[in-house]
């Protein structure tokens, strides 16, 4: 068993990459240990630990699937035995669709998989881990928190994703129902709603967005960076948005911004 600690204590999901690693990194430097949780994706979970280490913090990585609900309490056993009570969850991974086209050719096996992953594997990983934030009496000065990063598409159709449009905004849903849930308990729940982000996922629509960025798709004309969501995170995490109920947070650029 690991040493005891006093640092508080994240599970990033998605943390090997994008999005995931870059917010694992800035909670570590926030002075949060990390469980970073990845599927099959052994060496750079591997490459973000002896990172994180580096900078002074513990770091357990884990090969597991969201989408395997019955591996979650195992799993959240497992941070707790390693490293101690989790105080702050990152829901971030997610999957895309298995083909952008016709909204009227979306296979049963893309929309199964998008919500599998998306809505039904981060909700019963929350529930699981809220169970256990309740059940651990609070430190003192340390805020607990429930992070969702949904997506604008939570919010803005895209008829060539429908699949996964749906599965963003039910995750959107579900991030409103645990901050009403937990709110009493002083746990903070958010959602973050990333846009135009520059990732592995987004590389193969790069060009096309490059194009939409230069024409004024976004009111800031550049992508956003995996670090923009991540500070965005970890300001929730620290605990720096004190009385506030579900709040969501786009991080796009001014994406969804009317304009006229």
């Amino acid at each position: 068993m690991t040493a005891p600690s006093t640092a508080p204590v994240a599970l990033v999901t998605g943390a090997s990459r994008g999005i995931g690693r870059a917010t694992a990194l800035a909670l570590a430097h926030e002075g949060f240990d990390i469980a970073a949780l990845a599927l099959g994706d052994a060496d750079r979970l591997a490459a973000l630990a002896t990172e994180l280490e580096a900078h002074g913090r513990r770091c357990l990585a884990l090969d597991g699937d969201i989408g395997d609900t019955a591996a979650h309490a195992g799993l959240v056993a497992q941070v707790r035995e390693r490293l101690g009570p989790i105080d702050c969850l990152v829901n971030n991974a997610g999957v895309s669709v298995l083909q952008r086209g016709d909204l009227l050719d979306v296979s049963e096996e893309s929309f199964d998989r998008c919500f599998h992953v998306n809505t039904r594997g981060s909700f019963f990983l929350t529930q699981t881990v809220a169970r256990t934030m309740l059940a651990d009496a609070p430190t003192p000065g340390r805020p607990r928190s429930i992070v969702f990063v949904s997506s604008s598409n939570a919010v803005a159709a895209s008829v060539e994703r429908g699949e996964y449009c749906m599965s963003k905004t039910a995750l959107s849903m579900a991030a409103r129902l645990f901050a009403l849930r937990l709110a009493r308990h002083g746990i903070g729940v958010y959602e973050v709603q990333p846009g135009l982000i520059l990732t592995e996922m987004t590389a193969p629509s790069k060009a096309k967005y490059d194009a939409l960025i230069a024409a004024g798709m976004t009111v800031e004309p550049r992508w956003g960076q995996p670090e923009d969501v991540a500070r965005v995170i970890r300001t929730m995490a620290a605990g720096l948005l004190p009385y506030t109920v579900a709040q969501d947070v786009r991080v796009d650029g001014g994406l969804l911004m009317q304009r006229f």
